[in-house]
């Protein structure tokens, strides 16, 4: 996607990482001292998805754990599309990014002998996901990776700039099409000696959300836009324990505290999913989903209820809960927390290969905005962190191959022309109400059909907006994909077909043009 306007291009010799969570400062610490220049729409740590994780960075830290044992609770939860040779690739190097991130100063939680605190969270057969003051790890590992890029001389960091486009060339990413973030601007194409992708998931793209407002698919859409392949977009992971007080994004209340012991109850005070799966509260996190959305549609109002098993220790070993609780008028040390199924993690994204590669030569991606295959159907809880810091380090490792040698840059000066179009707000709102409507838990055709028609009539209705057009993008290849898989897996839920079909077992694989010619045959149909 070569589109005209903004300034002359901007040349350097930087590699350009879109994103500033998790993996995009990995990436740009593993690449030193070859010159980075990091794109962040907010302050460092402001508005990155990677700093809201409250669960932790799953690995096999126990004397009875294995990276094998972590592999197949991956393989077992991707509910039969996980790439087996990835799994057990991320898996055999978790170890070795916890005691790397320990080092670097991440103040992960220690028991009196010094091991490190364990939780178990959904779909894990054993407690091994690693925790920092027990809801607060994306955080505090994001304030290590921060004060460690900003004594970093080769990392420039262009904060309140957002990335709204790629420039290609004959099949090869050139540059990055970069706006103004924090205003409405013109757009400035920079042309760099790499591009790295780490700008988060699609969660944002719902109205009942536990991702950041910024977080709504645009790194997708924009690679989508430029041709490149997007694998396994029908696969949403909704979190079943979002606090339903009505904020938007919605508080998490972290799956630890159903590690812990916490139960889920009905305003009759039922125990729901004891009926529903084995493992009640701690089965994989697509059956619990829905069994909140089947209580909630039936108005039976599910909640989370702590108070046996933590009491007032909630508040000491989850404050992050215990606020969100607080600012809603809910005491969770007295009462149960109400919570509702929100839109958390994209299984799917830019199709990424074993070295980090896209499609579309010249790009690398790692993080939420990739498909690498690792987390298939439904993402095993806490894996999310742990494959954004293993393919930052792969990523870095390949960018920095194909470069060779180190060559010094000097900063990039940005200047934004002042006039651009920002997206229209109500649009933006009545994009979030169709996804979670007719994209979102359980799904039909005619309601995936009704989604097609509605996305296509807000791009329509955008105008110039990039940023606009990207999250549409991204909408028209989850709710195509959706369409398309006509059965039931993992995140993916049809009501139409709600078995798995054995013979569907795999990845899926589409580009965006393929996308728009299921969305206007869907348009057609539309009365």
């Amino acid at each position: 996607m070569n589109v005209a306007g903004g300034e002359a291009p901007v040349t350097t010799g930087r590699i350009i990482i879109v994103g500033a969570g998790i993996g995009a400062l990995h990436a740009a610490l593993e690449l030193a001292p070859r010159p980075v220049l990091v794109i962040s729409p907010e302050v460092l740590g402001g508005g990155a998805s990677s700093a809201w994780a409250q669960g932790g960075v799953a690995a096999a830290m126990a004397a009875n754990d294995t990276a094998e044992d972590h592999a197949q609770d991956t393989m077992r939860a991707g509910a039969g599309t996980v790439d087996p040779a990835v799994a057990r690739m991320v898996t055999a190097d978790a170890r070795a990014q916890i005691l790397e991130l320990t080092e670097l100063g991440t103040p992960f939680d220690r028991d009196a002998m010094g091991g490190y605190v364990l939780s178990r969270e959904a779909a894990h057969a054993r407690a091994r996901v690693v925790r920092v003051k027990g809801d607060q790890a994306g955080r505090e590992i994001m304030q290590a990776l921060i004060a460690a890029v900003r004594a970093t001389p080769s990392v420039q960091v262009a904060e309140g700039v957002m990335a709204s486009g790629l420039e290609v060339r004959d099949g090869f990413v050139t540059g990055v099409w970069l706006e103004r973030a924090d205003a409405p601007s013109g757009r400035v194409l920079v042309r760099g000696a790499a591009v790295l992708l780490a700008g988060g998931g699609s969660g944002g793209l719902y109205a009942v959300t536990t991702n950041p407002p910024r977080i709504r698919g645009q790194v997708i859409g924009m690679a989508a836009r430029a041709g490149a392949m997007i694998a396994d977009a029908e696969f949403v992971q909704f979190h079943p324990t979002a606090i339903a007080s009505g904020e938007d994004p919605a508080p998490l209340a972290t799956e630890a505290l159903r590690g812990e012991g916490a139960v889920l109850v009905n305003a009759a005070g039922e125990r729901f999913m004891l009926a529903v799966h084995p493992d009640a509260e701690l089965a994989p996190r697509d059956i619990v989903a829905r069994a909140i959305f089947a209580e909630t549609q039936a108005g039976r109002r599910p909640m989370l209820d702590t108070r046996a098993v933590l009491g007032a220790e909630i508040a000491s070993r989850f404050p992050a809960v215990t606020a969100a609780c607080l600012r809603a008028g809910i005491d969770p040390v007295t009462e149960p927390i109400p919570v509702a199924a929100a839109a958390h993690y994209h299984m799917g994204g830019v199709d990424t290969r074993s070295d980090g590669r896209a499609s579309l030569g010249g790009l690398w991606v790692c993080g939420e905005a990739s498909s690498t295959g690792l987390h298939g159907a439904n993402r095993l809880a806490s894996n999310g962190l742990l494959e954004a810091l293993v393919f930052a380090r792969i990523c870095a490792r390949g960018i920095a191959e194909s470069l060779g040698e180190v060559k010094d840059a000097p900063p990039v000066a940005l200047q934004f022309p002042t006039d651009g179009d920002a997206p229209d707000p109500a649009l933006i709102a009545e994009l979030r109400r169709l996804m979670t409507d007719h994209v979102g838990v359980v799904r039909d055709a005619a309601g995936l059909r009704h989604a097609l028609a509605g996305i296509a009539r807000i791009e329509a209705q955008g105008g110039e907006s990039e940023n606009l057009r990207n999250m549409t993008a991204t909408a028209t290849l989850i709710a195509a994909a959706a369409l398309v898989r006509q059965e039931s897996r993992g995140g993916h839920f049809r009501t139409d077909f709600p078995a798995p079909d054995p013979a569907q077992a795999r990845r899926s694989h589409m580009t965006l043009t393929e996308a728009l010619r299921i969305r206007s045959l869907c348009e057609t149909e539309e009365p």
